[in-house]
């Protein structure tokens, strides 16, 4: 990374920029991707210019280049097993719907990376070590999904012929492809089930080898997730993610023999594991309550041992082939950094540092799907009723954890307290919290968040009066639920990147989104139309009461601007006061001043709107 990018995200005059805009200024860094057989050579996400792009970095020369340049940024980007190319993949705009590129990892020109595939949605992507087999995964409205096998020539060149090996109306994509390029691992749900995924090993022919499905002979669903080959050449086991006790864990699977190696771990949390280079090991991931921690369990001896890191979270972890493991981590306090367990830290970027901010409080409630786990931020020394803002996380299926975020911090140092609440749906708890969003959906995450705001008040801590409800995607979703169905309850809205009518949404969204749609409310718009009626915001438009303000991109697939500006039209012909702010990307910016901005203008907002204190 070069200092004048640097210098270009720190902007002049950062001395008297205020702390909560250097948080989002504060040069950047992703967890280092590195190529399996060139573990040298690495590629990460930087936002060193202003923007996030993926960035090269060969560790033998200490040397970095910025691979990709685009104006509304790029993360999602691989190397190669060799670590002679990088590919990454170029939608519009955001929209998300595009075509994987390529160019080789110490310069040049991009180049289309499979020339006779159309651009879709990306659904997977899996490069073989030979360097001539790729698996491409697709999604499209029309097609639905489909996995292409591309063999190239001996000269490794991208203008094979891609095969298609697997095609299905419901979702799936590429889980990973054998160390020897012969076995590819499929999720699927082929079930109507998009919240639960079967997997299925097919040949690169598209012959079936073998299938694992969680979902068939009982009256619980359970889901399935790859987590990757062994690193070993013939070897067949693959390391998979199931929920049989209740929570994500690993086992081993091999796909030959069909033997299941259950890894009892005695873990409380979610667990998620992939394998250290040599196949010997495993890297453990283990998240509980908010908070993050790693293991290395060993297969032979199945001895478990701790990995030590700080009381915070681990967003990504990964083992290196000299067995240090590399680990991203950060609190709510702290700024996150890529850490080595041979005690370094393995990327810190030029110039400005991200302020810290101050430490969540855990906090534990009584709800009517039980106790809900909220993450609670304070101004310093503040007493409270403070007026606070209820930051509801997207996913639904994600969670709010002890991780640094720069918007929370921005509330915090304009003096206000910040409450996410970990309601029903969250992961992290459980598959029976995740999977209790069915059917009700968004009033059942309400009804959490309102547990939790009735304590906010009793306690001391919230001003009921000065009570903000804020969110992105879905947590921009149940903003406007929330305005609508409980409209004494809030002072101000704030809803980003929301779904505000379901219905147009259903219709006007990526495929892979109608599935979990379907799978969350019990079918189609035309089908369910209560259902779809009773989530909606746009059914109770008509009873907001708080100003409310949206901001829409242009080109989101996932939350399309039609329906946001039906919810609109309906706010303005009743004259209800509110302000919508629409910009040129998809469903989020990964431009730092674009960021920026929006923050300011919640900010604003709500200033200009919150009652006075009384």
């Amino acid at each position: 990374m070069s200092e004048t990018g640097a210098e270009k995200a720190t902007g002049s005059g950062s001395e008297s920029m205020p702390d909560w805009e250097k948080r989002f200024r504060a040069p950047r860094v992703s967890l280092p991707d590195w190529a399996e057989d060139a573990p040298q050579r690495s590629l990460f996400v930087s936002n060193a210019t202003g923007t996030y792009e993926l960035y090269a970095w060969d560790r033998t020369t200490g040397a970095q280049r910025q691979a990709t340049d685009r104006p509304n940024g790029t993360t999602d980007g691989v190397l190669s097993p060799d670590g002679e190319w990088i590919w990454w993949f170029n939608d519009k705009d955001g929209d998300e719907f595009g075509v994987w590129l390529r160019q080789p990892f110490g310069g040049g020109p991009d180049e289309p990376a499979v020339p006779g595939l159309d651009a879709s949605y990306p659904a997977g992507l899996a490069l073989g070590r030979d360097g001539r087999t790729v698996v491409v995964g697709r999604s499209t409205d029309e097609e639905g999904s489909t996995i292409h096998v591309v063999r190239h020539d001996g000269a490794g060149g991208p203008d094979a012929t891609p095969v298609e090996v697997y095609r299905h109306r419901e979702s799936a994509g590429v889980g990973d492809l054998s160390h020897d390029g012969t076995l590819i691992a499929v999720e699927h749900t082929e079930h109507g089930d998009a919240m639960h995924s079967a997997l299925r090993v097919i040949r690169p022919d598209g012959s079936t080898v073998a299938e694992l499905d969680d979902t068939k002979g009982g009256t619980v669903e359970l889901g399935l997730e790859v987590l990757g080959f062994a690193p070993v050449e013939g070897d067949t086991r693959l390391l998979v993610g199931h929920q049989r006790r209740g929570r994500w864990e690993p086992m081993v699977w091999d796909v030959a023999s069909g033997e299941e190696s259950d890894l009892v771990l005695g873990l409380p949390g979610d667990v998620s594991a992939e394998w250290y280079p040599d196949g010997s090991a495993l890297l453990i991931a283990h998240d509980f309550e908010a908070r993050g921690e790693l293991f290395r369990y060993d297969l032979a001896s199945r001895e478990l041992t701790r990995i030590e890191t700080p009381t915070g979270s681990v967003s990504g972890a990964t083992a290196r082939p000299d067995g240090t493991v590399e680990y991203m981590w950060s609190s709510a306090a702290e700024p996150p950094v890529v850490r080595s367990t041979a005690g370094t830290v393995v990327l810190d970027p030029p110039g400005m540092k991200a302020p810290a901010s101050v430490p969540v409080e855990d906090v534990w409630v009584d709800g009517p799907g039980g106790r809900i786990h909220a993450l609670v931020q304070r101004p310093a020394g503040a007493s409270g009723p403070l007026p606070t803002v209820f930051e509801v996380h997207g996913g639904p299926t994600w969670h709010d954890s002890d991780s640094f975020a720069a918007g929370p911090a921005a509330w915090v140092d304009h003096g206000y307290a910040v409450v996410r609440v970990n309601y029903r749906g969250s992961t992290g708890y459980g598959r029976e919290w995740t999977d209790a969003l069915k059917h009700r959906v968004g009033l059942i995450e309400l009804e959490d968040i309102a547990a939790v705001r009735e304590w906010a008040i009793t306690s001391g801590l919230a001003d009921p009066d000065r009570l903000v409800l804020a969110g992105g995607s879905w947590g921009g979703y149940l903003t406007l639920l929330g305005i609508g169905t409980q409209p004494d309850a809030w002072a101000v809205g704030l809803a980003a990147v929301p779904v505000a009518d379901y219905v147009t949404a259903y219709h006007d969204e990526m495929e892979a989104l109608k599935a979990m749609d379907r799978t969350l409310l019990g079918g189609t718009p035309e089908e369910v139309p209560g259902r779809f009626a009773a989530s909606s915001p746009l059914t109770y438009v008509d009873e907001v009461k708080a100003p409310v303000y949206i901001s829409a991109g242009v080109n989101d697939p996932r939350c399309p601007i039609r329906q946001v500006e039906n919810y609109v039209d309906r706010l303005a012909a009743r004259g209800a006061a509110h302000e919508v702010y629409r910009y040129d990307a998809g469903h989020g910016s990964l431009v730092v001043d674009e960021r920026i901005k929006q923050v300011a203008l919640e900010l604003d907002f709500a200033d200009r709107h919150m009652p006075a204190a009384g």
